[in-house]
């Protein structure tokens, strides 16, 4: 008899096992489905998009710089009317029997003893020279030409004197003395003003106006040259407010661009104008300038219009550009519906 070998034992393929260990993370990740982005139906950056920022930031470079002019008249013209409607000014001519010096103390006395009178300044002569350097030149000898002197009397805006009296006064007890109250400059310049300011916001409508033309012609090329692929959308299901929002979204990131581009372009020459006239505030001619035409200066006021203005413009181009493709769709959907047109759309 042959004796058994030893027994081996053939382990099973699959042995049970007591634990199995937790799976990795990167057992546990599974492939997961990505959706391919969708492009945009507008082209994000074209030659047209680029021409169109351009014509926005122009338009709203005009628009504000418009904006600050209108602004800066409006405020120098109140500047005037408040500076004259509170002084009076005492004209003395020149003669060779009178005490200039003296004919002016008498001259000033005479009108603050109106009632409504403040106070009384004596232009001297180097004021007065300094008044007509930017015509005669600097060095003036006020002593050699016949100029008339000034007397300034700052009234009571709220109880002015009785200029009559004054003036018949004067005019008695100073014959070279004449007695001016503003009133005709007051009336011009508050005209002349507003007629400015009138005529500054009708270019401001003229410069919106062409802005809004532009971005609907704009708009009708955009949807011209991508036609198809909106007719598709459309006609597969997609809505008009879609299709609109979609164009919607790509103006007003280019009325953006523009209009802050055109805005911090206006907003840099206000602030840059302000500094250089700052620096020459000293000269006569830019004290003549600035007591014409006011500052260069728009203020806080002024900046958050432009402000205003860009924020108008981006809404307003996005708005149009909306209105625009609405339209069109709209037109589509008419000739799609009329099949006895010739200019159908072919399914």
């Amino acid at each position: 008899m042959t004796e058994p070998g030893p027994r081996r034992t053939n382990p099973s393929p699959r042995a049970p096992q007591a634990s199995q260990a937790p799976a990795t993370p990167a057992e546990r990740k599974r492939p997961e489905m990505r959706v391919r982005p969708t492009g945009p139906i507008v082209p994000s950056s074209n030659i047209q998009g680029n021409a169109l920022i351009v014509v926005i930031a122009i338009m709203a470079f005009l628009a504000c710089l418009t904006l600050g002019a209108v602004s800066m008249v409006r405020a120098t013209a109140a500047s005037w009317e408040s500076q004259i409607s509170r002084e009076i000014t005492i004209q003395v001519k020149p003669d060779d029997n009178l005490d200039m010096e003296k004919t002016l103390a008498s001259a000033r006395d005479i009108a603050l003893s109106f009632v409504g009178t403040k106070s009384g300044q004596i232009v001297d002569e180097a004021a007065t020279a300094r008044l007509l350097e930017p015509w005669l030149g600097a060095g003036l000898d006020i002593k050699e030409l016949p100029v008339p002197r000034l007397v300034i009397i700052t009234i009571d805006e709220t109880h002015p004197p009785d200029f009559e009296a004054m003036r018949s006064l004067l005019k008695a007890q100073i014959p070279q003395a004449t007695l001016d109250d503003h009133r005709t400059w007051v009336d011009r310049l508050v005209s002349m003003a507003h007629t400015t300011v009138l005529i500054g916001t009708g270019v401001l409508l003229l410069v919106f106006t062409a802005m809004v033309l532009t971005v609907v012609f704009a708009t009708r090329g955009a949807l011209s040259g991508n036609r198809h692929i909106v007719e598709v959308l459309h006609f597969v299901g997609a809505e008009s407010t879609f299709v609109a929002n979609e164009f919607q979204k790509h103006f007003l990131k280019i009325s953006l661009k523009g209009s802050a581009a055109g805005s911090a372009l206006a907003a840099l020459f206000f602030a840059t104008a302000g500094l250089l006239q700052s620096h020459t505030i000293a000269t006569p001619q830019t004290d003549q300038a600035t007591a014409l035409f006011g500052t260069f200066s728009v203020g806080a006021l002024g900046y958050l219009g432009i402000l205003a203005t860009m924020i108008i413009i981006a809404l307003l181009t996005t708005l149009t550009a909306r209105f625009t493709v609405m339209r069109t769709i709209y037109e589509i959907d008419l000739i799609r519906s009329d099949p006895g047109r010739t200019d159908s759309v072919p399914s």
